[in-house]
């Protein structure tokens, strides 16, 4: 982008401040119910494998597929447009979830909730792409992912003390409410860059049959042609695994707090979240500056950084899970927040930098759709339902934890093999487009 296109169009740093709003509550609306598990569950009268369902597929499985026919729109017209109706949609949705009189319609409302929710990731990871220099992308991915551990204390601290004022259901109330703020404010003030805005509309006679079997035929070579990048899939495999582990521990880590150490849902969701994301947010700082360094060194270095933390972050959090006091659990959480928050920085970054522009959104929808099919659809259900198996108290979850956290090594080895070719897929990459 030419820095006289550039003057016409929002200020980059206002860009990613505004979508960092719109990100943290995308993710507080996400955890308001891992810190509200047991409530929920003892009003409804339902088990860990249930609660399981509603943080993992209920919310996740449309999330993921509806997220890529949303790409490729994203590739095609307005990304910001896009992503503020979605935040609308979630917004709504979150709202709605604090009338449900049942398990079964929570479930439906989180449904909607993911279906927003599809509308943000890849069109805003573009969007920053389009802002920002490859040299200045670490630092901007870093900073977007402080929202991960912004929207973790809303959903772990802020969600049970809201709720302590009357019930779960004004938890959801108020923060869907709350995103319609930050939703203006980003329609108000973020431009689409204009040599992308309008790059293709498709001919104007085109039959809705012509157009669906284009969409169709356009996504299956663009997956082709991806998936033949080894660091692609690699990369894409890798972080799902590290996704699954991590996610898995967020979803029921305050839990597992809750259970083990005789905590109330309110003081275990705060101990949880502050233990592990104020080490986050200066994980992630620092590694979005490492990986800016690294990079100028080739993105292989950068991932191969990404591979070492995961690593020794997932160990960390298994030191976690079985430690023998509330003192022991938050002194392993130092380090768990500080490598977990940080692993995922030099991903992004490289998953930006090997994708051509004109298939970056469609590229990291594909990527996020096996992401989080393991990480948001398999983690928390698995270990929920591999709880109950173990009689759904602090030693239940405390196996399911560990049967399901360790796949982050392997993650882990993944990521690391996809940094040996990831030069030579972005070359071939480029000269497809």
């Amino acid at each position: 982008m030419e820095d006289s296109a550039q003057q016409k169009l929002s200020n980059k740093w206002l860009v990613l401040l505004l979508l960092l709003g719109i990100s943290v509550f995308n993710y507080g609306d996400r955890y308001l119910l891992t810190g509200l598990v047991d409530p929920i569950k003892t009003e409804f009268g339902v088990s860990d494998g249930f609660m399981g369902l509603l943080l993992g597929p209920a919310f996740a499985v449309l999330y993921s597929i509806v997220a890529v026919p949303i790409a490729i729109f994203a590739d095609r017209y307005s990304r910001i447009n896009i992503i503020c109706a979605g935040c609308v949609i979630w917004s709504v949705f979150t709202i709605l979830s604090g009338y449900a009189s049942s398990a079964n319609s929570l479930a439906a409302a989180r449904v909607g909730v993911g279906i927003g929710e599809a509308a943000f990731q890849a069109p805003a990871f573009s969007l920053i792409a389009a802002y920002f220099a490859p040299q200045q992308r670490g630092k901007a991915f870093a900073i977007m992912a402080l929202s991960v551990y912004l929207g973790q204390i809303l959903g772990y601290a802020a969600g049970p003390k809201i709720a302590a004022y009357d019930d779960w259901r004004l938890a959801f109330k108020v923060m869907g409410s709350a995103g319609f703020i930050v939703v203006v404010l980003a329609w108000l003030f973020i431009k689409e860059p204009m040599q992308e805005q309008l790059a293709s509309s498709g001919a104007s006679g085109e039959t809705r049959l012509q157009k669906t079997k284009q969409f169709i035929a356009k996504l299956f070579k663009i997956f082709l042609k991806l998936i033949k990048a080894n660091s692609y899939s690699f990369m894409m495999l890798g972080m799902g695994l590290g996704v699954m582990s991590g996610v898995a521990f967020g979803a029921w880590g305050p839990t597992l707090f809750s259970r083990s150490y005789d905590m109330s849902m309110i003081d275990a969701g705060r101990e949880f979240g502050l233990a592990f994301s104020i080490p986050a947010f200066v994980g992630v700082l620092g590694f979005g500056a490492l990986v800016d360094h690294l990079t100028k060194k080739g993105y292989g270095k950068a991932l191969q950084l990404s591979a070492v933390a995961l690593a020794l972050a997932t160990i960390c959090v298994m030191a976690s899970i079985w430690a023998l006091s509330i003192d022991n659990a938050l002194v392993w959480a130092i380090p768990a927040g500080l490598l977990g928050g940080g692993w995922s920085v030099g991903l992004y970054a490289s998953l930006q930098y090997v994708l051509p522009d004109r298939m970056r959104a469609t590229g990291t929808a594909l990527a996020m759709l096996v992401v989080n099919m393991l990480g948001y659809v398999a983690g928390p259900w698995f270990a929920g339902g591999i709880s109950d198996m173990f009689g759904a108290d602090a030693i239940g979850i405390r196996q399911g934890l560990t049967i399901v956290v360790p796949v982050g090594i392997v993650g882990a080895v993944l990521v690391w093999l996809g940094a040996k070719s990831l030069e030579k897929d972005r070359a071939a990459l480029q000269g497809d487009t």
